[in-house]
């Protein structure tokens, strides 16, 4: 099983400062700015973790607050230092970096961070004489700066700013800098002389640049041990520059064969090339390719013996000539991982599961594009086979879904991969802190994305977790994220449904508090406005049902939500669904149940002492439907209405006497050992009926229940009543000259169950 270790104290520290920063770290300059607190003074290891995971909280969290001035905290290196930061996306911008250019950075990462203007080259320069490792993958914009055509103020108005592409800058002056990408640079950049300044490069990525010339990387054919050049159309002239790169240890060729058509086809002889040239090499990636001619050896030499990564047994021919199997081998969406001996510890491709959580693994961060196939072989994998590295699985998807957050691919294909990765088959494997990762990523898919599949395939997956307990921490997102997917004007059916059905189980089972507060969200307004919707269509499906269930839930015990219920005209609709479905039974009991909750509420009965109401509710008292759950809600809505007294009863028909004559003859029809389709939390509304002689039938109607529920569950029955006080309240009604007898005889039995049950469930144990 996962580790369900805490958070390490560093971690939580952060994390809580960040959350709280003006009650910590800061304070509030002229109620906007912050500023750091004089007398504090941080190091490295703990401004990187700050910086670092602000810009992990403001891309994951929608609840966190980002701060326009976070990045000023760090602008005096003598109280704050930086060593270290990964930035990302539209998070930074252009005032950001000049915030913290008195930084002696050694690390800058910044992906796709497309505010970042032209600008932000100027302060690059800044850090020139301390970094080392320098990303601008992404950063589309960087390049660029505006221009005014026009050169005067009254122009500006006319004449809108332009992009203009800055052509003069050079990495000139960046004397300790060894690792550099460059990845997804805009075209009109001359990379050559961008670079050219760089004296002895380690590691290069040019990801998706077109090059037609790379001869001059050969500057640093004593240094370069990492060169990566994904999607790049390579030629002839590119392999034999590649080759004269003796001191490469790792090289990525690899391309996206869908993104366009590429003219290069690998070979034997180019493979050879490589095992010949680059004799350090431990890892090669040529994922995507076509071989235009077969290295494989001869098919039956290929199956025979057991799977071997030695390099003299290699399926593929070239690789014979390896010294050493590679650490890593990338051959996602080739034939060639399809091969029985494959010369590296680490494979990537869609053979096996392995092959394909090493492809997610290594693609992830800079290739949405080939990490969503990716991600969809893995979720035919958990579909269909049973996947054995799950908390690997499970991890994986998690990092590619808050990496790409905006990405419509990764969050189809990786929402429905979780929805087979948290099933019931997995659950024992997974702990708590991995599954709550879980749900914050699929909230996050719900809040970026309207589209049906993502919508979907998020509801499906929360459905794998025990609702409301394991949904609570996250108890007000979900609660809204759902109420808004039911109120798009067009929705799509299984959403609905699925939807709905998670509001039910999201306030049953929850304390009053929780249901307030989903209540002033416009809980109850919205399953009102389904339920209208069903009506006009004339459909009683489960999302009617559903609704009324989720009605009665969130309006037990909470006297706001039962008001809600009668002042957006539920009782018209009660009327109407009784009308339009006399023989729905399920639908009859829910909405029962719920006018249970409403008759409780003193302030809200005289609204239900009306001719037409009361007439319905003794009407029901005879339904057989459901067993006896529609009888019986019905005796209790009039139980509590009887309880206010004859005064209260202000129609002349029907007559109170009559009501009540049909009162006793429904409780006497019930079978005391009926099982029940209901769930008490609490037995105190049922309590306050028993220490009265106003309504002897409620009275009556109350230990019934009270007799039946201690009978058929009690295990679960006495141990409530015992805690709530019942027993006193049971002994000092049989004293009760006004009670009927039969009333007391239940009464005693009541107490007698309760008492046998504390009996046989006392502990003798010495």
């Amino acid at each position: 099983m996962a580790s369900d270790s805490p958070e390490s104290l560093m971690t939580l520290c952060t994390d809580y400062c960040l959350r709280n920063l003006e009650g910590t770290l800061c304070y509030l300059l002229d109620n906007e700015t912050l500023r750091l607190h004089p007398d504090i003074f941080l190091p490295s290891e703990i401004c990187d973790k700050l910086v670092n995971e602000y810009v992990e909280l403001v891309k994951t969290d929608s609840i966190f607050e980002p701060h326009e001035s976070f990045f000023t905290l760090f602008s005096d290196p003598r109280s704050t230092r930086l060593a270290r930061i990964h930035l990302r996306e539209h998070i930074v911008q252009d005032q950001d970096l000049e915030a913290i250019r008195k930084q002696d950075l050694i690390e800058l990462y910044l992906t796709n961070c497309e505010k970042l203007t032209a600008k932000s080259l100027q302060t690059l320069v800044s850090f020139s004489h301390t970094l080392i490792s320098l990303s601008l993958f992404g950063c589309s914009n960087i390049f660029y700066e505006e221009e005014n055509p026009g050169g005067c103020e009254d122009d500006c108005l006319v004449n809108p700013t332009r992009q203009v592409l800055v052509k003069d800058f050079t990495f000139e002056g960046f004397s300790r800098l060894r690792i550099l990408n460059l990845g997804r640079l805009i075209e009109g950049v001359n990379v050559e002389t961008l670079l050219r300044p760089l004296a002895s490069l380690a590691a290069l990525d040019l990801s998706g640049i077109q090059l037609n010339d790379v001869g001059f990387l050969t500057q640093w054919k004593d240094s370069l041990v990492s060169l990566v050049l994904y999607n790049m159309d390579l030629s002839e002239e590119h392999i034999q520059v590649i080759a004269q790169l003796r001191k490469l240890r790792h090289l990525d060729i690899s391309r996206d064969h869908l993104s366009s058509y590429y003219k290069f086809k690998l070979t034997r002889r180019v493979l050879n090339l490589f095992v010949e040239n680059l004799v350090n090499l431990t890892s090669l990636d040529i994922s995507g390719h076509t071989m235009l001619e077969n290295c494989t050896i001869p098919s039956m030499e290929e199956k025979m013996g057991q799977t071997s990564i030695e390099p003299a047994k290699s399926s593929i021919a070239p690789f014979r000539g390896l010294k050493r199997p590679l650490q890593f081998l990338g051959l996602f969406e080739t034939s060639l991982c399809r091969l029985t001996h494959i010369p590296a510890y680490k494979v990537s491709g869609d053979k096996n599961e392995e092959q394909v959580l090493n492809a997610i693994e290594a693609y992830t961060e800079h290739r949405p594009e080939i990490t969503s196939r990716a991600i969809n072989l893995l979720f035919d994998i958990a579909r269909i086979e049973r996947c054995s590295q799950l908390l690997r699985a499970l991890q994986l998807v998690i990092t590619a879904l808050k990496c790409h957050k905006d990405d419509k691919n990764i969050q189809v294909t990786g929402s429905a991969a979780l929805f087979y990765l948290t099933n019931s088959e997995y659950r024992m494997e997974q702990s708590v802190k991995l599954r709550r990762q879980v749900i914050q990523v699929v909230l996050n898919g719900m809040e970026s994305y309207q589209e049906v599949t993502v919508q979907r395939n998020c509801c499906l997956t929360l459905c794998n977790f025990s609702i409301p307990e394991e949904l609570e921490f996250q108890y007000r997102r979900v609660n809204e994220l759902l109420l808004n997917i039911l109120n798009q004007s067009r929705q799509d059916e299984s959403i609905q449904r699925i939807a709905v059905h998670l509001c039910n189980a999201l306030v049953c089972q929850v304390d009053n508090d929780h249901k307030e507060a989903v209540g002033k969200m416009g809980f109850v307004m919205t399953m009102l406005k389904l339920i209208q919707k069903k009506l006009a269509d004339k459909t009683c499906d489960q999302v009617m049902e559903f609704s009324w269930s989720a009605l009665w839930n969130i309006t037990d015990e909470t006297p706001d939500n039962c008001e809600m219920f009668l002042n957006y005209s539920g009782m018209k609709l009660f009327l109407e669904c009784l009308k339009e479905f006399p023989e729905k039974q399920e639908l009859h009991r829910n909405m029962l149940g719920l006018l249970g909750n409403v008759a409780e509420v003193k302030e809200l009965r005289p609204q239900l002492m009306t001719s037409q109401f009361i007439s319905v509710f003794s009407n029901l008292l005879e339904s057989k439907a459901d067993g006896i759950e529609v009888s019986y809600n019905a005796c209790g809505v009039l139980s509590h209405i009887m309880f206010d007294g004859l005064e209260a009863w202000g129609i002349c028909e029907p007559h109170r006497e009559e009501v009540v004559k049909r009162m006793w003859a429904a409780i006497q029809s019930w079978d005391i050992n009926s099982r029940r389709n209901i769930n008490y939390r609490s037995f105190e509304p049922i309590l306050r009926l028993l220490p009265q002689g106003i309504s002897p039938v409620s009275q009556h109607w109350a230990t019934w229940a009270l007799y039946n529920l201690v009978s058929v569950y009690p295990d679960k029955y006495c141990p409530l009543l015992i805690k709530e006080g019942g027993i006193p309240l049971l002994k000092d009604m049989i004293k009760m000259a006004s009670a009927r007898q039969e009333t007391k005889e239940m009464a005693r039995k009541v107490i007698e169950h309760c008492s046998n049950f504390k009996e046989e469930n006392m502990d003798t144990s010495r």
